[in-house]
């Protein structure tokens, strides 16, 4: 897994449909960068402006970013009266700049558009995307890096975080360029150890890891040192890690991060660490979190749908890159991989997103050993290819049971472009041995696409009982009020309806609804059922008036649960 003279070069025998681009691309590092962006373009943007804020952790930060908007201060962090010490301030800044710019251009009512805060992670993942390009070019071929970035942009979950407002796609850009910097520091002292590496590496991978910091916290420090301990331990030296100016960066990493620390600790005292390092971290790592407890193995199993297309070579590779693993560019990539891969198995809670920033050494190593030819070819790993066509099959028939369930129709807008996914899938299992891996996995990368505009595009907004919030907003903005004030019975308390209602929503019981309903004109309650009687036995004591608006029924993909809630208005005297 290393660069040879194959690196600017196109293979002998010019390549047909999908891999005449990847040829066109392989011949400069600016074709290759231009593919790359108009992959990330069709693969992130289907529904990023369509659908609406989703619960619960996109509209908690969205909604913090707001509040920061609101009252102009920028230090510390809530979440309607409450402190969000969870994460680090990086995230809410990049938010609001994508607001401000918003607001700058004219976007309308730009505080409520989900889009526009959702703008850093698609920055983030289209930066990784290029990054692992970058940093693939360090151990493999350019038609390898070329891959390698596909099959990033390709996957499932990077196409998930690129269209949620949250801090994961940004991490996985930091991490990449942290990442890629090591491993041009690493492989220059194993293959030219007396050249001088400079300083340009070293800084780009602290400043980065600053970054990091301040968007997810410390995480990055673990793959830093995990990565230099494990090389360490396999090279028997550590020698090599001087060449990343551990000292001098640290003190750096520390300058960037600790005027923002410390303003947090003297705006909050030491709750922001109680929460952030006590509440958050460690009671991941010793209980199932908010009910995300799981057992090890569960990220193996995830990777086969999360790392979709590129998953399906996942198992022809291994008996090559086991074979490989003592060359300096597959001992890197496996000691970023596996070490915080088995910490994030051990650790009690589990979201699919965690391992994100190790799907880069995965990406490369695939690709490497794809372009060597070096995948197994035994039957059943063969066999295993009909995942390419599985994925999509399954995908587009769980879409139309939506449309069934949800909207009572076959959802016929979805069926073109579900069945073209489908088409590209089947070429790709059916073809493999034929065409060989590569054509077969640019076929997939192309069905992925259609998977994203089946279902990010047309189901999700064409399906709104899936996000009760957005409809609730939408009644109450059709009364024209301009400044409407909302309270909610405690059995809906989405995020996503705080964001789009104001930070003034209110949660209570059906009693003190109806005292909410008697403050004024344009107050509106919001009833689930069992606290209907309630809220009316409490108004007709008080002799509150009020109108029913309108019955919303929905389906709360939070928490898996249908919502029926009546929303009420307060009448005039």
């Amino acid at each position: 897994m290393s660069t040879t003279t194959r690196d600017a070069g196109v293979p002998a025998s010019p390549g047909r449909g999908l891999a005449a681009a990847l040829d066109w691309a392989t011949a400069s590092h600016l074709r290759a960068v231009a593919l790359l962006i108009g992959f990330a373009v069709l693969a992130f943007l289907p529904g990023f402006f369509q659908i609406p804020p989703v619960d619960r952790d996109e509209a908690r930060f969205a909604q913090a970013t707001k509040q920061m908007l609101e009252s102009g201060q920028y230090v510390d962090i809530h979440f309607q009266d409450e402190v969000r010490y969870k994460k680090p301030v990086g995230i809410y800044w990049l938010q609001a700049a994508g607001v401000k710019a918003g607001e700058a251009l004219g976007v309308s009512e730009a505080r409520t558009t989900i889009w526009l805060y959702r703008l850093p992670s698609l920055f983030g993942a289209t930066g990784a995307v290029l990054l692992t390009y970058w940093t693939a070019l360090a151990f493999v071929t350019r038609r390898s890096a070329l891959l390698a970035s596909l099959m990033m942009a390709s996957s499932v979950l990077l196409g998930v975080e690129a269209r949620l407002a949250k801090t994961d796609a940004m991490l996985l850009f930091t991490c990449v360029a942290v990442m890629g910097a090591m491993a041009r520091l690493y492989l220059g002292a194993r293959r030219h150890p007396e050249e001088d590496t400079g300083w340009a590496m070293p800084a780009l991978l602290w400043t980065a890891a600053a970054a990091s910091v301040l968007i997810k916290g410390p995480l990055i420090l673990m793959f830093i040192g995990l990565t230099a301990l494990t090389l360490s331990l396999a090279d028997r030296s550590g020698k090599w890690v001087w060449r990343l100016k551990p000292v001098v960066g640290f003190a750096w990493l520390l300058l960037l991060v600790l005027p923002w620390f410390v303003a947090i600790v003297m705006k909050s005292g030491d709750s922001f660490f109680v929460q952030a390092l006590g509440h958050d971290m460690l009671d991941k790592v010793t209980s199932g979190q908010e009910a995300h407890g799981a057992p090890p193995g569960t990220y193996l199993l995830l990777f086969f749908i999360t790392f979709w297309p590129g998953c399906v070579l996942a198992a022809p590779a291994v008996p090559a890159i086991w074979k490989a693993r003592r060359e300096p560019g597959a001992r890197f990539l496996l000691a970023w991989l596996l070490p915080s891969w088995i910490v994030f198995e051990i650790v009690i809670t589990k979201l699919p997103h965690y391992v994100l920033p190790l799907y880069p050494a995965v990406a490369i190593l695939i690709a490497g050993i794809l372009e060597a030819g070096a995948l197994a070819k035994y039957r059943w790993m063969i066999r295993g290819t009909v995942g390419w066509f599985l994925f999509p099959a399954i995908i587009s028939v769980a879409a139309v049971v939506a449309f069934v369930i949800f909207n009572r129709e076959l959802g016929l807008l979805a069926w073109p472009t579900a069945t073209v996914a489908i088409i590209l899938a089947l070429f790709a299992w059916w073809l493999y041995e034929a065409d060989g891996a590569e054509r077969a996995l640019l076929r997939a990368m192309m069905a992925s696409v259609f998977v994203a505009i089946t279902i990010y595009a047309i189901a999700f907004p064409s399906i709104p009982s899936l996000f009760p919030s957005q409809l609730i907003a939408d009644q109450v903005d059709a009364t024209g009020c301009s400044n409407p004030h909302v309270a909610a019975t405690y059995s809906y308390q989405e995020p996503s309806l705080v964001f789009l209602l104001g930070t003034h929503t209110r949660f209570t019981d059906g009693a003190g609804a109806a005292d909410f309903l008697r403050a004024g004109a344009c107050h509106f309650a919001l009833i689930d059922p069992r606290n209907e009687r309630g809220f009316v036995q409490r108004a007709n004591a008080l002799g509150v008036r009020y109108a029913l608006m309108q019955r919303v029924e929905g389906y709360n993909i939070s928490i898996g649960k249908r919502v029926v809630l009546t929303l009420f208005r307060s009448a005039a005297p």
